[in-house]
C-alpha cells in the first residue's frame, strides 16, 4: 500500500513486523538470497572503496561464500557450515580493511541491491538489520 503525502512523495504503509531471522529463508527461499546477492555483487567490481577489496578471479567466490552464509545464517540449508565450518567473520575479515567508509559503502549497495531485489517488506526489514549491525561489528580499523 502506498500513499502520498503532502510533498507528494509515494510512502510504503505497512504494518507488519520484521520477521525473525530463522524465518526468513522460508519466505524468501534461495532465489531470494540468490537475487540479492547477485544485485549487490554486480555493483562491486566498479566500486572504489570495495572493488579493490575483491580479487576479480574470486567474485564468483566471494558471492557463492556470501550466498551461502546468509541461506545457513537465515534459516536455510547448513551447507555452508558443512563446507566452510563455523562463520568466524570477524576472522574472515581481518585481511581487509574495513573502516567506517568501508562499512558504510557496503551498506550502500547493500540497500541498492535489496530495493532492486524487492524482498516482501518483512523479510527486507530484518535484513536491513542485520546488515546494519554486522557491517558496524566488522569495523577493524579507525
Amino acid at each position: 500500500m502506498a500513499s502520498d503525502n503532502t510533498d507528494g512523495i509515494k510512502h510504503r504503509v505497512i504494518n507488519m513486523p520484521p520477521l525473525p531471522e530463522s524465518q526468513i529463508y522460508d519466505c524468501i527461499g534461495e532465489d531470494g538470497f540468490r537475487r540479492l546477492v547477485a544485485a549487490f555483487y554486480r555493483q562491486v567490481p566498479d566500486d572504489s572503496i570495495l572493488g579493490p577489496m575483491y580479487p576479480a578471479d574470486d567474485l564468483a567466490g566471494a558471492e557463492a561464500r556470501l550466498r551461502g552464509f546468509l541461506i545457513f545464517r537465515f534459516g536455510g540449508p547448513q551447507d555452508y557450515i558443512t563446507e566452510r565450518g563455523h562463520p568466524r567473520l570477524r576472522m574472515r575479515h581481518a585481511p581487509f580493511v574495513v573502516n567506517q567508509d568501508a562499512r558504510d559503502r557496503w551498506i550502500q549497495l547493500m540497500r541498492t541491491a535489496l530495493d532492486e531485489t524487492a524482498l516482501p517488506y518483512e523479510a527486507d526489514t530484518t535484513l536491513r538489520m542485520f546488515f546494519d549491525s554486522v557491517a558496524t561489528f566488522l569495523i577493524n580499523q579507525r
